[in-house]
């Protein structure tokens, strides 16, 4: 009996699965718990007892995006190599990582949402704060890891946005520079 349950999503997850989807699509403003249900193969009666507003279902969006986000940086740490400003490569490499596809869709429908709701980007405000202490409290050369991260995170924002300039060429030149300056660090 376990073998069966274990493979099988939980209604939460097919929710938020079919909500993303969703925001993908047709974006956050446009969602609707109906059909976040219709999509998901689940009653209405079903989504509310889950998430009893649209505001509790793009909450838990978001939090399930952070939630990805700390995954892959713990996977890529189970990698990593041993040497300065790891958690700035982390950092750094898990924001690379996680750029495109469908996470960069849902991402911009969260940040579209949050305009009508501010509060909604208080889980990720606290989350970057969290990052920039940790970054300044474990790195061999702060200066690099802050402007490093920066970096990223302007390469991140633009693509995000899709008013990036860079050329690929012109983008792994900077991710080439970025890595050199975590490795190295500026006095280098």
């Amino acid at each position: 009996m376990f073998a069966c349950v274990r493979g099988r999503k939980s209604s939460r997850e097919k929710i938020l699965d079919a909500a993303a989807e969703l925001v993908s699509e047709i974006g956050s403003g446009r969602l609707t718990l109906d059909a976040v249900a219709e999509r998901s193969g689940l009653s209405k009666g079903g989504l509310l007892y889950n998430f009893p507003t649209k505001e509790a279902l793009l909450q838990a969006m978001i939090q399930r995006l952070i939630d990805q986000v700390t995954s892959e940086k713990e996977a890529l740490r189970q990698r990593a190599e041993p040497g300065p400003n790891l958690e700035a490569r982390l950092c750094t490499q898990t924001l690379l990582n996680m750029c495109g596809g469908k996470m960069k869709d849902v991402a911009t429908g969260m940040l579209a949402a949050s305009s009508e709701n501010p509060r909604l980007l208080e889980p990720v405000r606290e989350t970057v704060k969290q990052t920039l202490e940790q970054l300044k409290t474990t790195s061999e050369d702060v200066d690099a890891s802050l402007l490093a991260w920066l970096a990223v995170e302007g390469i991140r924002s633009m693509e995000m946005h899709d008013i990036s300039p860079f050329s690929e060429e012109d983008r792994e030149r900077v991710v080439q520079a970025v890595g050199r300056l975590l490795s190295k660090g500026i006095a280098a």
